[in-house]
């Protein structure tokens, strides 16, 4: 039997400066999701405080709804400093 996921590509192609305002879109798109929502982050190189609790929060909330987030395009930088927060356990990373 197979099942059909609804996936949310969203693209984060618009560098570190935008990454807060676009996962706060992105979380807000949440809601109309089922199974997985993908993130692109082949843009960004490096993520600064505020970024991390906002990654934080919107894998929280796709937690909670059961949404399983897939990272892409993870450099090798930004992977590592979500192993050091300890937020990289609660995604899927792809380089």
């Amino acid at each position: 039997m197979a099942v059909s996921m609804t996936m949310i590509p969203v693209l984060l192609n618009l560098g570190e400066k935008r990454l807060v305002p676009a996962l706060r879109e992105a979380r807000e798109k949440l809601d109309s999701v089922e199974g997985e929502a993908v993130l692109d982050f082949s843009s960004v190189h490096r993520i600064d405080p505020s970024a991390l609790r906002a990654m934080e929060e919107f894998v929280g909330v796709a937690d909670d709804k059961g949404i399983k987030v897939v990272l892409s395009g993870v450099s090798v930088g930004v992977y590592k400093v979500l192993k050091l927060a300890k937020l990289a356990p609660r995604f899927l990373v792809t380089h």
